[in-house]
């Protein structure tokens, strides 16, 4: 199965100025799978270590001079480790805080070996922040659920996008269409894709959504208290029915105190399995500088647990149109976790949506794209591009050149709105590229 960012890791190889690398994301999105394919076809040996199967490897830790720490793992696991020809992958490292530190150290003192660390709870472990980080000294890769495009490749579809940029092919457009029905119902996560592509049945990979699920719940226990516990799980079961909707604690629970339910959600998020949305005010670049932490939405993890979740007939899917299904909701989860996919990897990436200030208006944006130093505004909507009054609104208020229309309708310019398809999300900055100056 391909993802997009083994190009990064066969770059971060090569680039003699490497630092040591950790690999950051959500339980089950292909972290362990992904390094363990890089390090078997692009290096002469690849040793593992996983520190919760292998315990007894946290000794060799103890000190953080390299040279000892690669001697007792090399007794330890009885296999030799040849800087510049082995890559190094350090699994679950936040069982490991000093595994973590030592990263420092193998840049400074052993530069030419190749290392890589990730861990499902990682995230815990870097903003409790008990150890020591070696701040300047460790670069970060993101891996998310697989996008729409890498979906395309595991199911072995020879569509290329580029020709579709191209073409006006009413039967590409429909196909493709379909593809995005079924990824909403399959999702990006590596064992349901996987599943689906060997066996083209949709019972075996709701089968594979509820084991994730259950995975995750399985988890709290890692990461929260016995009295975290108990909101963890009333959020984690009443969060679904708010996917894409201002967020309010009361709606989860009007009996339980925000502040518990916040603490739930940070949790929630650390791990990965949320993602908040921030209303912005869009007044200028960064996006963050404008945002109201106490004003957002929420996406999860991958559209597929969503769909699966909420248990809405796949016939309701493939038979309707995505923007009408659940209120639109699973059409904006499908539009954000697509955009988070295309995200530079070198970055968790952020969202954020526009609302008018204005008291007594409803006037909104789902999505805020910076590109090329510009705001593009998004909307996620059914029907023509000319009833985008919310869109139209922010464009005249920021005097912006263009604005973009996701649906399900073909790829068209008209009167500065660019039209795109759920299929082509990916391509949005080559889009702009070719319209915004038109």
């Amino acid at each position: 199965m391909y993802r997009s960012l083994e190009k990064e890791l066969i770059k971060w190889k090569k680039s003699e100025s490497r630092y040591p690398l950790l690999l950051r994301g959500a339980r089950q999105v292909g972290k362990t799978y992904l390094v363990e394919k890089f390090g078997k076809t692009e290096f002469s040996s690849y040793v593992s270590v996983n520190f919760e199967a292998q315990p007894e490897a946290i000794a060799c830790f103890e000190n953080l001079n390299p040279d000892e720490i690669l001697l007792r793992l090399q007794v330890i696991l009885k296999k030799p480790i040849y800087p510049g020809k082995t890559l190094l992958f350090l699994d679950e490292i936040q069982v490991c805080p000093k595994a973590i530190m030592a990263l420092r150290y193998f840049k400074e003192k052993m530069p030419k070996l190749h290392v890589i660390g990730a861990g499902s709870l990682l995230e815990f472990a870097l903003v409790q922040g008990k150890f020591s980080f070696p701040v300047g000294r460790v670069q970060f890769l993101y891996l998310k659920p697989l996008s729409f495009e890498e979906y395309l490749l595991a199911r072995g579809k020879k569509i290329i996008l580029e020709e579709i940029l191209e073409s006006e092919n009413a039967k590409i457009h429909e196909e493709m269409m379909y593809l995005v029905k079924e990824y909403f119902l399959i999702g990006g996560m590596p064992a349901t894709v996987s599943s689906f592509c060997e066996h083209q049945n949709l019972e075996e990979s709701s089968r594979i959504h509820e084991i994730l699920l259950s995975t995750y719940q399985a988890d709290f226990s890692k990461y929260a208290t016995s009295a975290e516990q108990k909101y963890l799980k009333i959020l984690f079961n009443g969060i679904f029915q708010m996917i894409a909707q201002h967020f309010k604690y009361s709606k989860i629970d009007a009996h339980i105190r925000s502040r518990e339910l916040k603490i739930a959600l940070d949790h929630l998020q650390w791990a990965g399995l949320v993602h908040p949305i921030y209303v912005s005010s869009a007044a200028g670049i960064p996006l963050s500088a404008q945002l109201k932490r106490t004003r957002f939405k929420i996406l999860f993890l991958d559209i597929g647990l969503v769909q699966h979740f909420l248990q809405i007939d796949p016939k309701v899917v493939l038979e309707n149109h995505l923007i009408q299904i659940n209120r639109g909701a699973l059409a904006e989860q499908f539009v954000g976790q697509e955009l988070l996919a295309y995200h530079s990897p070198y970055q968790e990436g952020q969202l954020f949506y526009w609302e008018k200030e204005k008291k007594g208006t409803d006037a909104e944006v789902d999505f805020l794209y910076v590109f090329e130093q510009q705001i593009i505004p998004i909307e996620v909507k059914a029907g023509s591009s000319g009833k985008l009054k919310s869109l139209r609104t922010f464009m005249k208020k920021k005097k912006s050149t263009i604005g973009i229309h996701i649906s399900q309708n073909p790829l068209s310019f008209e009167d500065r709105i660019l039209s795109v398809p759920f299929y082509l999300i990916g391509k949005i900055p080559e889009l702009l590229r070719k319209y915004s100056t038109s």
